[in-house]
């Protein structure tokens, strides 16, 4: 008899392990333990979901004809690691060979590519997650003797592959990429649709019960918890964003709203990494869209990029250069994490409206988790260990694979450009364009070196200054060296004494 091992980000039953198994014969495991849910201090909404979705999915399972032994969170239990739950159940049942799919962390894979097979006395059988459109072998030959990895280009690959917004050879509409379009300020008229809300369950509201209980030190909120907990809860909200936001979400999915938790976003990439919607179920809804002129070629462009470009890409990067990536600080950055990002409470008001999304949802846009939250970081030379941890913990979505290059590589530059060719580093112009932040905030937006402003300012500049020797052959930073360079001294000084009196104070803000 062989055991299936079945994580929390799997819950997919077309998935490689269930394949090779038979329902007749073998027993899946599947676990809530201490060890996974508290290596950083994942938001409450992160665990409640997790957990629902898991113990939804082992009742799927039953009624498809598996036999599934279930260990269900217990703080005083002798289970805290996966690993305990595995030894355990192995030796109850004298089984013959463990089988499970390739997980998302290479600290957990690794742990089980070199220590589970020794310890447990019995093979370990790991099979690739066939899942995601691309492999890992696939992008390390595509990735091979490349300097640098342009996304675009893998993009580009990944279209051809799936046939996705393809006229035989050739992109719809003649371009690759509609991204141009797809940067507009919200117009102010345009109304926001209320994302579906779901009916909580008993088993809903038992993890609800639990986690409250177990993990109340954690961040965020559970008052509002309205993740979808079920595949066909997550089908719906798949459905509710093709339909009502798709259409709108390239033209202002950059855009930022004061008190705004969702705009056009689909909010699906929960559920993408967890299993209960796979890539290609998300991708086919909306390439029908197009087909059926449901939404205009930007906006399903921009999203379908978004799946098969941006997230295979990030993946693929992770798993060819872990776990050297991971230990990467090529900006040299020291200091720590400011308190607010675990409490939210600053005067800064992007911040602040940020983090209130994040711990009342565990949510945030792309365009406030790079341009705001994590601008700020890279201004200020936070660790990039810190944020990027605060990111795994924080969002619902997060998941080693996908959060370490998009924090470490494209919010903090850590990589030295490997995955970005500049850094996302901008003054609160940007924010202020993008965005109705400004006009209600402590600071202001106009002026650099003043009491009240805005530190965003300042601080750009010094980070421009003080890394010059980092950024000064980059042909796309040039412009902003030469504006530095023209400036007037007392001006400059100015503005570095302003900045340097915030880095001191950071936790002020």
């Amino acid at each position: 008899m062989h055991l299936g091992l079945i994580l929390g980000d799997q819950l997919t039953h077309d998935l490689a392990s269930l394949r090779v198994l038979d329902p007749k014969v073998d027993r899946l495991i599947m676990a809530e333990v201490r060890d996974e849910a508290t290596y950083v201090k994942h938001h409450k909404q992160k665990i409640a979901l997790l957990f629902s979705a898991m113990r939804h999915f082992a009742q799927e399972l039953r009624d498809a004809g598996w036999q599934v032994d279930y260990y269900e969170y217990n703080s005083q239990g002798n289970f805290k690691s996966l690993f305990d739950v595995v030894k355990h159940y192995t030796n109850e049942y004298s089984a013959e060979r463990l089988v499970l799919t390739q997980c998302g962390e290479y600290r957990l894979q690794n742990a089980m590519d070199r220590e589970w097979s020794k310890s447990l006395n019995i093979p370990v059988d790991v099979y690739g997650d066939d899942r995601f459109i691309a492999t890992t072998k696939e992008f390390a030959d595509w990735a091979d003797g490349r300097k640098q990895l342009r996304m675009e280009y893998f993009y580009r690959e990944m279209r051809r592959k799936t046939g996705y917004l393809m006229k035989d050879d050739n992109p719809e509409g003649g371009q690759w990429n509609y991204d141009a379009d797809n940067r507009k300020k919200w117009d102010g008229k345009t109304p926001f649709p209320n994302p579906p809300m779901f009916e909580r369950d008993d088993i809903d509201r038992e993890v609800i019960e639990l986690v409250e209980k177990n993990f109340a030190d954690h961040p965020g909120s559970l008052d509002e918890f309205h993740w979808a907990t079920t595949r066909s809860q997550a089908s719906t909200a798949l459905g509710f964003f093709i339909q009502h936001c798709l259409s709108n979400f390239g033209d202002f999915q950059d855009a930022m709203v004061r008190g705004e938790k969702a705009l056009f976003h689909s909010l699906l990439s929960p559920y993408l990494n967890c299993g209960l919607l796979t890539a290609k179920q998300v991708c086919d809804a909306a390439q029908r869209a197009w087909d059926e002129d449901r939404a205009p070629l930007n906006a399903v462009e921009g999203f379908i990029r978004q799946i098969i470009g941006w997230r295979e890409y990030v993946r693929g990067i992770y798993w060819l250069h872990m776990p050297r990536y991971a230990k990467q600080n090529t900006l040299k950055n020291k200091r720590s994490l400011p308190r607010y990002y675990w409490d939210g409470d600053t005067k800064m008001a992007c911040m602040a409206d940020c983090f209130k999304n994040t711990f009342d949802h565990a949510y945030a846009h792309h365009i406030q988790r790079l341009m705001v939250t994590g601008n700020f970081a890279l201004l200020t030379g936070i660790k990039p260990e810190e944020i990027c941890d605060w990111y795994l913990a924080v969002y619902a979505d997060a998941y080693d694979w996908v959060e370490l290059p998009n924090t470490l590589g494209m919010v903090m530059h850590a990589d030295g450009g490997y995955l970005g060719s500049k850094p996302y580093a901008a003054s609160g112009n940007y924010i202020h364009k993008m965005s109705d932040y400004c006009s209600q905030c402590h600071y202001s937006v106009k002026t650099q070196v003043e009491e009240e402003s805005c530190p965003f300012n300042s601080l750009y500049w010094h980070f421009i200054d003080r890394h010059r020797e980092d950024f000064k052959n980059n042909h796309r930073m040039g412009m902003i060296y030469r504006t530095l360079d023209k400036m007037k001294d007392d001006k400059k000084d100015r503005i570095i004494g302003r900045a340097d009196d915030l880095l001191s104070r950071l936790d002020e803000l």
